[in-house]
């Protein structure tokens, strides 16, 4: 594995910052990409019976404020899944609703529809689209399974597992064979898909590599 402070690929031709938070950022076009936020997730865990500490939102939305206090971006796109069910904008504290309200008027912010969230909550501020085109690359929530040069995409939540001197290390990573990529989902409970799962190849049937999220580096794997 090589770890590095910032790691920058490229992507159809663009050049591409990958966070070790999960997100992405396009220098070019001052943009932060975030995948799979699920907000209250917890809260719908909670409806059916499993109770989880309440308080993923909040840690999601305090990790996208830090993002935004570093880059400062123009335009922020949400690609699909912000929100974890149809009723999640509803479940929202005040304070919570107050924070996110006041993120996504800071910027552009664009709401990508996911298979959760379908009408995203535009009365939260934003504008809601089914994917965007912009430059080089392609925002949409689910991955297209025929081949889409520039495509960024989520909806699979990838993770992939390394093992070192008897110890294994399971983290989310980022997917990219340098035409395409599929971002880790950014939410504090968002679960994730092994990379060894069978849609990963169909996604990228020549070499690709997996990017696994440190600490506070990303490091690079052939996968």
């Amino acid at each position: 594995m090589t770890p590095v402070d910032e790691m920058r690929i490229r992507v159809n031709g663009e050049i591409l910052v990958l966070d070790a938070t999960g997100a992405l950022w396009w220098p070019d076009a001052s943009t932060l990409v975030l995948a799979d936020l699920h907000f209250e997730k917890g809260s719908a865990y909670a409806r059916h019976g499993t109770y989880l500490p309440p308080y993923d939102t909040r840690t999601t939305l305090n990790r996208v404020a830090a993002l935004q206090a570093h880059y400062r971006p123009a335009c922020v796109i949400a690609l699909g899944d912000s929100f974890h069910d149809r009723g999640a904008d509803e479940r929202l504290d005040v304070h919570d609703r107050e924070k996110l309200a006041h993120l996504v008027a800071a910027q552009d912010w664009i709401w990508i529809a996911g298979n959760h969230d379908p009408e995203p909550p535009l009365w939260l501020g934003g504008r809601a689209v089914s994917e965007l085109a912009i430059g080089g690359l392609v925002f949409r929530h689910d991955p297209s399974m025929r081949p889409e040069p520039g495509e960024i995409a989520g909806h699979l939540h990838p993770c992939h597992t390394v093992t070192r001197r008897g110890r294994s290390l399971r983290r989310r990573c980022f997917v990219s064979d340098g035409m395409r990529m599929v971002l880790p989902a950014f939410g504090a409970y968002a679960g994730g898909l092994d990379l060894y799962d069978d849609v990963f190849e169909r996604l990228f049937p020549r070499a690709f590599r997996a990017y696994m999220l440190g600490t506070k580096r990303v490091y690079a794997v052939a996968a």
